[in-house]
């Protein structure tokens, strides 16, 4: 009986194990993203924040006037655009800045965002959200998105935008919520760091802008971060059948725009 009885355990603490590597296995394949020649891959992790960030509201609640960056544009002035105003195509993003998926979807596909805003193909419209703030707490994501609005006063957002995306620490360490570290993070962008930029992100200027930004996001039932779409048509992860990937994009936008007159080429944008 004793030795059945070991058996048994021994058994039992192998279900175990196997059953927590499964679980470990499930959590990779839920974070994992596939890079090659782009992004690809359905983002289990994305849809899970978006919905949870509907669910539980925006925990940092602000006061004051609610002040729009210079050139914010769209519906109630809630968008950031780079690139020609006459591009034949828009780009509409939504991010978070604390939002890991939403580091790993600009590192893969920055450079060709850029490219195709320098060529005039389409122009991007960055759109801002809190949604790790309410999920984990913290204010990592307000105070960045407030400093890159700051940002976007002195026309540069996108070098800024890129910087932070560079430098995102863990998703659950709030490096972003001193605003410290994101004056000294805007040293990587010449000429940015300023007396007017410091007083900006210190009084929080557009926070409360930040925050409509954030209500339109939860109120437009987007699944997650990122959310990109093209010409109003969701393109990730996926279009139709097609994952995102550094080519498919350049051939959505070429169909998008085939017939058209490129817009007015822009300056590249710079940064470190």
């Amino acid at each position: 009986m004793s030795e059945k009885n070991e058996q048994g355990k021994r058994a039992a603490r192998d279900r175990l194990v196997q059953q927590r590597e499964r679980q470990k296995a499930r959590e990779r394949r839920r974070r994992m993203l596939i890079v090659g020649g782009g992004l690809a891959g359905v983002l289990a992790l994305a849809a899970v924040v978006g919905v949870i960030a509907a669910n539980t509201g925006d925990k940092n609640k602000t006061a004051g006037p609610l002040v729009a960056p210079s050139g914010a544009t769209g519906k109630d002035s809630l968008a950031i655009q780079v690139g020609a105003d006459n591009a034949p195509s828009t780009l509409t993003i939504w991010e978070d800045f604390r939002c890991p998926v939403c580091a790993q979807f600009e590192n893969a596909f920055r450079d060709t965002f850029h490219q195709l805003q320098r060529t005039g193909q389409i122009k991007v419209e960055y759109h801002l959200a809190t949604i790790i703030d309410g999920n984990i707490g913290g204010s990592g994501s307000l105070r960045a998105a407030n400093a890159a609005a700051c940002a976007q006063n002195v026309g540069k957002f996108s070098a800024y935008h890129d910087v932070l995306y560079r430098n995102q620490p863990p998703e659950t360490d709030d490096v972003f919520g001193d605003n410290a570290k994101l004056i000294e993070l805007s040293g990587k962008v010449p000429g940015l760091d300023t007396t007017a930029f410091r007083s900006c992100v210190e009084d929080g200027k557009h926070d409360n802008w930040v925050q409509k930004s954030n209500a339109a996001f939860v109120k437009g039932g987007f699944r997650g971060t990122p959310t990109a779409l093209l010409n109003g048509d969701p393109i990730f992860p996926k279009k139709g059948n097609e994952q995102m990937t550094v080519p498919n994009l350049k051939k959505w936008v070429a169909e998008a725009n085939k017939g058209k007159k490129p817009g007015t080429v822009t300056p590249a944008p710079s940064g470190s």
